[in-house]
């Protein structure tokens, strides 16, 4: 380590890699710490990531720990502005502002006592992440702070584009790509896919956070009122509004499959079984007849481990299934 505080992390970095970034931390930043910030990460992706952090595993050894850093930062996040719904809104405001300012403080080579900012900001470094992204996943975060609904779908996407397409933005650079910008299209499409199928899983635990993120203009279409998913009771209006949605989020992962073989091969393997773990939580939600009020959709784990199986030792560029088809008919 330099007199300057300036050091070279190669932690978790692929020797291949060339033009590896200078990260400028405090003096008392130590590899050790590092290693800690690392594994706090991949705790926190373990713990609450389990399809994403299954997918994970299918990736190089050297690539992980760099996923992980990106999912601790989210969750963090997300836990100051869900885990944290008891508290009053102002007190949530006040902490995610908090955090805020230590992530500006830390990305600017400030001294921050945190245990996820050293992995995200080696992370940022090594793969030349773009602080814009960052800043408008954090925008959108304190969106959920005051926001309970949206009237339209593109007022929905002008959130997803910081909540979820971001995210798709941040993971390309670690993923790798032949062309980086033809393939950044399709890797926030498969963000939005991802969020609007949680969006459809999740419409019950929502509510319950006082949010509605299915377009009111949706609900409005097919005659469904807040009140009646409050119900709890999948009524046939809801029903039809339910595969609605499925089917629009099918357009999603339409979208996103050309971007995964333009993926580094290494990491097909990895974007394929989330594709297909995520597009199975449609598929459940098809094959219980568009029902997300009654019970969670969820992918039975032999079909996980059978879709991640499959696809480290499969052919990463055959064909990928096109999610939520109709498995029943809507009354």
């Amino acid at each position: 380590m330099k007199a300057n505080g300036t050091v070279r992390i190669v932690v978790g970095v692929d020797p291949s890699l060339v033009g590896l970034r200078t990260l400028r931390l405090a003096p008392e930043t130590s590899d050790d710490r590092l290693t800690r910030s690392y594994e706090r990460c991949r705790e926190l992706h373990r713990r609450h990531g389990r399809t994403y952090y299954l997918a994970t595993l299918l990736l190089p050894r050297w690539k992980r720990r760099h996923v992980h850093a990106l999912y601790g930062f989210t969750r963090y996040t997300d836990d100051i502005v869900d885990a944290m719904t008891g508290e009053d809104v102002t007190r949530r405001a006040a902490r995610l502002s908090e955090w805020r300012s230590r992530f500006a403080i830390a990305l600017a080579g400030g001294r921050v006592d945190d245990p996820v900012l050293p992995a995200l900001l080696n992370t940022m470094s090594v793969f030349a992440l773009d602080p814009a992204d960052f800043a408008a996943f954090l925008r959108s975060m304190a969106l959920d702070l005051t926001v309970t609904g949206y009237d339209t779908y593109d007022d929905l996407l002008g959130y997803m584009a910081g909540s979820a397409a971001a995210i798709g933005s941040m993971m390309l650079p670690i993923l790798g790509a032949g062309d980086v910008a033809l393939a950044r299209g399709p890797a926030r499409e498969l963000g939005l896919a991802f969020q609007l199928t949680n969006f459809i899983r999740d419409v019950g635990e929502d509510l319950a956070r006082g949010r509605v993120y299915l377009p009111a203009e949706d609900l409005d279409t097919f005659g469904v009122t807040v009140d009646d998913l409050r119900c709890g009771v999948a009524t046939g209006p809801v029903r039809r509004l339910i595969a609605f949605e499925v089917d629009r989020a099918r357009r999603h992962y339409a979208r996103a499959a050309p971007g995964i073989p333009m993926l580094a091969r290494e990491s097909r393997p990895c974007i394929r079984t989330a594709y297909e773990l995520y597009g199975g939580i449609l598929d459940e939600v098809v094959a219980a007849g568009y029902d997300v009020l009654s019970r969670r959709a969820v992918v039975p784990n032999r079909r996980r481990i059978a879709v991640a199986a499959a696809n480290l030792l499969a052919d990463p560029d055959r064909p990928l299934p096109l999610p939520g088809r109709p498995r029943t008919a809507v009354t």
